[in-house]
């Protein structure tokens, strides 16, 4: 029998893919975004599926969106340049939001899944991160608004289990990267694919020895959906932990596209970390889950997109 979803954030990167994934399962998705980073073409494709529909909203004013069976809570700025621009709105749907929609999932008895992040572990002393780790972050620097809304997020989610015996999950997101991020959002591989296009120098914060790990789309999605009919109730990485510096992952760009673009080196942002892998023994254990797509076959998958935006 279908079943139907919440999805905030639904116009957004992951929230677009997502919705698909449920619709493609024959599920009902109620699609809830206020748009001020997501884009509603993330979802034109979908403007005649009749198990689709779309409000435009903002999740910290209550709202109730009718019996839903689960509850993905993927509402928030993602990208340093739009969480550094809507600070406040950032720690008010990490925290009001969050707890409107956990509302909603106890009134229903839905289950809930909260997208958290990796940026909860700051920049991280011990490596690679596993959910055990508590973190390194400085909670006043310029991207607290987004560590900590997404830490007070995890905080209230747990609250809500244990006080209110709501069905919760946490997903805590690495790096991921595919069709739909938006080409401007300052991220490292939509910064390098566009820069690549349009031959301009690819920027290098630092040196480039700092290093992340790069999860495709799709395999992301796969790990949410788990993770979603799983009993773990307590955090998760879910990500690629194949690390690469931030200079490996340039020269990638360059060998997809075929550009000739040089580098260019400027000042490290503040608190930006040095370091970013996960450990995902968990997410194998428990979900039998691991990343499928290699950086090289992921950069080619998103190439198409990324031209379109030319």
């Amino acid at each position: 029998m279908p079943k139907s979803a919440l999805v905030t954030g639904a116009a957004g990167f992951l929230g677009s893919h997502l919705t698909d994934r449920l619709l493609g399962e024959g599920n009902f998705v109620l699609g809830v975004d206020n748009l001020s980073t997501g884009g509603s073409a993330n979802l034109a494709h979908l403007a005649n599926d009749s198990r689709f529909s779309f409000e435009e909203r903002d999740i910290c004013t209550a709202f109730d969106p009718g019996r839903v069976d689960t509850v993905f809570n993927l509402a928030s700025p993602a990208s340093p340049p739009e969480y550094l621009r809507l600070g406040i709105e950032t720690l008010r749907v990490g925290s009001v939001g969050v707890e409107n929609t956990l509302q909603i999932a106890a009134k229903y008895g839905a289950g809930y899944l909260q997208a958290s992040t990796s940026e909860c572990y700051g920049d991280p002393l011990e490596h690679p991160q596993p959910e055990t780790y508590w973190g390194n972050v400085n909670p006043v620097g310029p991207r607290s608004v987004y560590d900590e809304a997404k830490r007070f997020g995890e905080a209230m989610v747990m609250a809500y289990h244990r006080s209110r015996a709501v069905d919760t999950r946490i997903a805590r997101i690495f790096n991921t990267y595919g069709p739909r991020l938006h080409p401007g959002d300052g991220r490292v591989i939509s910064n390098f694919i566009m820069q690549a296009l349009r031959g301009e120098p690819l920027t290098i914060y630092g040196d480039g020895s700092q290093t992340r790990s790069f999860c495709y789309v799709d395999d992301l999605i796969e790990g949410i959906v788990l993770l979603s009919r799983s009993e773990e109730h307590l955090p998760v990485n879910l990500g690629n932990p194949e690390e690469f510096t931030i200079l490996d992952c340039a020269k990638a760009v360059l060998e997809v596209t075929g550009s000739e673009s040089q580098l260019s080196y400027i000042d490290l942002p503040v608190d930006d970390p040095t370091r970013r892998r996960p450990d995902i023994a968990k997410a194998r254990a428990l979900l039998a889950w691991e990343p499928r797509v290699g950086l090289m076959e992921g950069l080619r998958k998103s190439l198409q997109f990324f031209r379109s935006k030319l």
